[in-house]
């Protein structure tokens, strides 16, 4: 248990912590988006983090292997179901990434059992840095949003609200075709594993 996977814990141990701070109501903690915001924030960096250092100090195994990405789905997807149990995003958008990762995860399961590795790429690095920056958007408009909803600060929400809505809109519309073509371009260059079943 070195280094590296002690990080890929942790990351796993504050995804509920981070779900119990989505699901509180604002009445009861209205800055639970900001606590959330921080949460994923650091377990986002212990993602950055742990790769880096597994690769520098030559720490790379079979359970970061396996447990890397599966820490970083469990993140980004349960960050995505609270959006849509809070009204935070909208729910085509879910499905559609929950569906690429589903796929992949397929693919990839296909692969191990014909004793193969097929190489995270270019689309799939820019699709996880998108959704981390639009989850991170999405959480800092709304608690920005309940710093004048809860009147801790006098802020024109109802200016800032449509504005937030479509910056919401589009940087999660970006992060799901990003899922949706890497998951495309990861089909394709598996596509002779289907050829053999």
């Amino acid at each position: 248990m070195n280094l590296p996977n002690k990080l890929t814990i942790l990351r796993i141990i504050l995804v509920p912590f981070f779900v119990l701070f989505m699901l509180l109501s604002g009445d009861i903690f209205p800055h639970r988006n900001l606590v959330a915001l921080a949460i994923f924030g650091i377990a986002s960096y212990t993602d950055h983090l742990d790769g880096k250092i597994a690769r520098r100090d030559h720490l790379i195994t079979n359970f970061g292997k396996l447990m890397d990405p599966l820490a970083d789905k469990i993140m980004v997807m349960s960050a995505l179901v609270c959006f849509v149990a809070n009204g935070m995003t909208n729910t085509a958008f879910v499905l559609l990434i929950m569906v690429r990762e589903f796929a992949v995860t397929s693919i990839r399961l296909i692969a191990v059992e014909q004793g193969r590795v097929i190489p995270a790429n270019n689309w799939g690095k820019a699709k996880t840095v998108s959704q981390i920056v639009a989850i991170c958007i999405v959480l800092l408009t709304q608690y920005i949003l309940d710093l004048g909803a809860y009147g801790i600060l006098a802020l024109p929400t109802e200016t800032l609200s449509p504005i937030f809505t479509w910056v919401n809109f589009v940087v999660m519309a970006i992060a799901t075709l990003l899922a949706v073509v890497s998951g495309i371009i990861y089909a394709k260059d598996a596509k002779d594993l289907f050829t053999e079943l």
